[in-house]
């Protein structure tokens, strides 16, 4: 069987595990974009006392920040490195998270129905079956629950500046993160998450300065984007 792009990704992000928290290593980008992710949450939903999926969860940057506005946090990560990590830095942050090395689908035949809400952060660009995921994710949910997505659009902006510069001229994201042919449009997207099933809430630009390392919501999705879903 050939090896899939998702198991490139995952040696990539195992290699990076134990520089997941230094802000000013090769995770830095995640770093600076966590705090506008978390606000766009906070507008959406009631964060204290939801029950939250962080699905792909990494090191756990979301994780905590969404934990610290009371949130019941699970966080699962395929990579068992990341998962050690990121238990690692909550109990320095005496922080109660529950870390799972499992697939959105394991998670779901246990737990389905469970969740107010699902993150599913720069995880899409690099999983080989997308309704897989997505449909995992709705299992996860509870009626009207929401699925939170942030990913890249596939569009000339993004194959100049979320590859080519971010990886080889700025370096500001690792080389051989992202594969720009498994970037994916907001319409494709907003048409895949209807065919299992949600329904498009809102959906806004994330844009990213590298230069001062500020993030902002902006009106269009050039290069980045994240967006909300409602499970029915």
């Amino acid at each position: 069987m050939p090896k899939s792009n998702e198991d490139d990704n995952q040696k990539l992000f195992n290699s990076l595990a134990n520089d997941w928290w230094d802000k000013d290593g090769p995770m830095k980008t995640l770093h600076d974009l966590n705090p506008v992710r978390l606000k766009y949450l906070e507008k959406k939903v009631e964060l204290k006392n939801a029950i939250v999926a962080d699905i792909g969860c990494g090191g756990g940057i979301l994780s905590e920040s969404v934990a610290k506005a009371g949130a019941s946090v699970v966080g699962i990560d395929t990579s068992k490195e990341l998962v050690q990590i990121a238990r690692h830095h909550a109990a320095l942050e005496n922080l109660e998270i529950r870390y799972e090395s499992s697939s959105v689908s394991d998670l779901a035949k246990k737990e389905s129905g469970k969740y107010d809400v699902v993150l599913c952060m720069e995880l899409v660009e690099h999983v080989d079956d997308i309704y897989e995921l997505l449909s995992g994710c709705a299992k996860l949910l509870k009626s009207e629950g929401i699925l939170f997505i942030s990913t890249l659009n596939r569009s000339l902006w993004s194959y100049l500046f979320g590859v080519l510069a971010a990886e080889d001229l700025l370096k500001i994201v690792p080389k051989g993160t992202h594969d720009y042919n498994k970037f994916i449009k907001p319409s494709e997207l907003s048409a895949c998450c209807r065919a299992v099933g949600f329904i498009g809430l809102d959906m806004k630009g994330l844009s990213y300065n590298p230069f001062t390392r500020k993030a902002r919501l902006s009106k269009f999705p050039l290069i980045n984007y994240i967006c909300s879903f409602s499970a029915v």
